[in-house]
């Protein structure tokens, strides 16, 4: 082996390492494990996007099991799943889009937009949209649902 192929392999060791080291970090990143009041205000809006966008797919597919993991660990020490699912009541949620997300140092404000359908009376209201506020809070390295 000559010095270029010797060193070419080092290079090649040091490309894999890099990008090894380099899908750790984003691994990590993406479930939320480095998110602090530290974080770049446009770094918390994506985590909590994402978060929001995680827990309104679940609560449109009625998984109410998984909604319930958005909540944060203080929501979850004072409202049980079995008192979260009996305070969704009949409401069918349809759709939900985020209008705005603004954080401050530990929180951030979501506006939404939801669509729902909602049984009266025998009857099916369908398409009801209203505007709704979420807070989310950065606590344990990830954004979590304030539940009120």
């Amino acid at each position: 082996m000559n010095g270029q192929q010797s060193g070419g392999c080092w290079l090649q060791a040091g490309a894999i390492a890099g990008l090894v080291v380099l899908l750790g970090v984003a691994g990590c990143s993406s479930l939320g494990g480095g998110l602090t009041k530290d974080s770049a205000p446009e770094v918390k809006q994506a985590a909590v996007r994402e978060r929001v966008n995680g827990r309104w797919a679940a609560l449109i597919k009625d998984d109410l099991d998984s909604a319930y993991e958005f909540l944060s660990p203080a929501s979850r020490a004072t409202v049980s799943l079995v008192v979260f699912k009996a305070r969704k009541g009949s409401l069918v949620w349809k759709a939900a889009t985020i209008e705005s997300i603004t954080c401050e140092v530990e929180a951030c404000k979501v506006e939404l937009r939801v669509t729902y359908d909602y049984p009266v009376q025998g009857r099916t209201m369908q398409g009801i949209q209203t505007s709704m506020s979420e807070t989310w809070v950065l606590d344990k390295g990830a954004a979590w649902l304030v539940f009120l």
